[in-house]
């Protein structure tokens, strides 16, 4: 990089340069990008944000058949509030407003006051909070959990019920249907170099992993000596499956996640032991996604982030949306 202080707008000056006929800049906010045809007439807009850091996630799910506009934040910060009520304003084609975001207290804070201002404006706008991570708070807490790779599949699923027309009820109604079905959970094997400070986010001792870690290099459930892939896998599976409760028959969207610093090779020896384990379960695997989803800078880890599906489900997730950012994943 070049001065830590431009690291932000300097990526999403690249971005744009790269992707011009896919997203467009907000003229009195930098921060805040837009798809190219937004806002769309008679289409619900979604709006997201959050910190930097994590591509493609916030940024890559701008696009058709996703969000329509993302407010951009300092690497693992929080948006402002100026920006959340840009975001909202460029995605409002007069049909209201969904803001999907991870259960972050910064991020909500911001569009709380943001969307309290657009009310002022006469705006209609609703808003989901993805909390999928359950290393992150138990099922009593649930609505503590952190937001993470799983969000993927709200932004699917919502931006393909506001290409059909439906209204903010039903997109809301929707989108809360994917986050109850939704569960996540990941394992770092090294962490993040904070790009403002030249530090890590937190510290591994040699062969040592953690399972249940944050995006954010936030703590998990425990410590353990590195194990072989087979596992980390099963561990990540049996934490997701103890919510969810997988039975025989059951249809599932599965997404297996690296955080940075991991190769595609890794990612799909953990995917073959996914696929095997709900095999065994007599489990149906409609879809598949392997890759980098949200990302922690250069953590090396990966998580596993898998959703029950229903008939409404699969045809919202199969429906046809655009991203440059994740190449082949939306066809």
């Amino acid at each position: 990089m070049n001065d830590s202080a431009d690291f932000v707008d300097e990526v999403i000056e690249g971005l744009l340069l790269a992707y011009p006929e896919h997203l467009n800049q907000s003229p009195t906010n930098k921060r805040v990008l837009v798809r190219s045809d937004a806002p769309v007439p008679g289409q619900v807009g979604i709006v997201t944000s959050g910190g930097s850091g994590h591509l493609p996630l916030f940024l890559g799910y701008v696009g058709k058949g996703l969000a329509t506009s993302v407010a951009v934040g300092n690497v693992f910060s929080a948006q402002s509030s100026d920006s959340a009520l840009e975001a909202l304003r460029a995605a409002d084609s007069g049909s209201g407003v969904l803001v999907l975001i991870g259960n972050y207290t910064g991020d909500r804070l911001n569009f709380e006051l943001a969307r309290d201002f657009a009310d002022a404006e006469g705006r209609t706008s609703e808003m989901v909070l993805f909390a999928d991570d359950v290393a992150s708070a138990p099922a009593e807490r649930a609505s503590d959990r952190r937001g993470v790779a799983g969000i993927f599949f709200a932004f699917k699923c919502a931006g393909a019920a506001a290409a059909l027309g439906l209204d903010l009820q039903e997109l809301t109604r929707i989108t809360k249907k994917v986050a109850d079905s939704t569960r996540s959970m990941g394992v770092g094997l090294s962490p993040a170099v904070l790009p403002t400070t030249g530090r890590p986010t937190f510290t591994l001792d040699e062969n040592e992993m953690e399972i249940g870690i944050g995006i954010h290099g936030e703590p998990g459930v425990r410590r353990d000596p590195l194990e072989p892939a087979d596992m980390v896998a099963d561990s990540l599976i049996d934490a997701i499956d103890a919510e969810l409760q997988f039975n025989r028959e059951d249809a599932v969207a599965v997404l297996v996640n690296g955080l940075g610093a991991t190769s595609p090779e890794e990612l799909y020896i953990i995917n073959r032991r996914v696929h095997q384990r709900l095999s065994e379960q007599g489990v149906r695997i409609h879809k598949t996604y392997v890759g980098e989803y949200a990302t922690s800078m250069e953590m090396a880890g990966a998580s596993i982030s898998i959703m029950k599906l229903d008939d409404e489900l699969i045809a919202l997730l199969d429906a046809p949306a655009s991203s440059p950012f994740i190449p082949g994943s939306m066809r």
